[in-house]
């Protein structure tokens, strides 16, 4: 089975010369929740791109200066509690970490318009899950 950092590089993303320093603790006191360490290792090491993963098409943010930026342009902050958005699928739906009740996460997908909870999706039970199942076949709605 491959490893995460494998489906992204066969998939077009592109790794970093050198490793970003990004302040996690700072984003996680501003959405209220820890951010799991699978995506953190991600964000560090991967620009962020799109393209197909599977059947489904995936953009995922650059941390460095489209993460915190786009959760409040988009107001996903103000909208949503326990939700950090981490990128879409160019057809009007954010992809999200979502902060459950029991201290686990889980990746959701979510429609812009309207944004409620009760259109969520899930995706994956982490990050590397959502990765792995979209790198199996498995589609958006299965």
């Amino acid at each position: 089975m491959e490893n995460i950092n494998e489906i992204l590089l066969k998939n077009g993303w592109q790794m970093r010369a050198e490793k970003l320093n990004i302040n996690f603790e700072n984003i996680e006191k501003n959405i209220g929740f820890k951010i799991p360490e699978d995506f953190k290792k991600y964000a560090s090491i991967f620009y962020g791109n799109e393209n197909f993963i599977g059947n489904e098409y995936v953009i995922l943010w650059d941390a460095e200066n489209e993460l915190m930026e786009n959760n409040f342009e988009y107001e996903i902050l103000n909208n949503l509690n326990n939700v950090f958005a981490i990128g879409g699928n160019g057809g009007g739906e954010f992809i999200a970490i979502q902060n459950l009740n029991d201290g686990n996460v889980r990746i959701i997908l979510c429609p812009f318009v309207p944004m409620e909870e009760n259109y969520f999706i899930e995706i994956g039970n982490s990050f590397s899950d959502f990765l792995i199942r979209l790198n199996n076949g498995k589609e958006w709605f299965d």
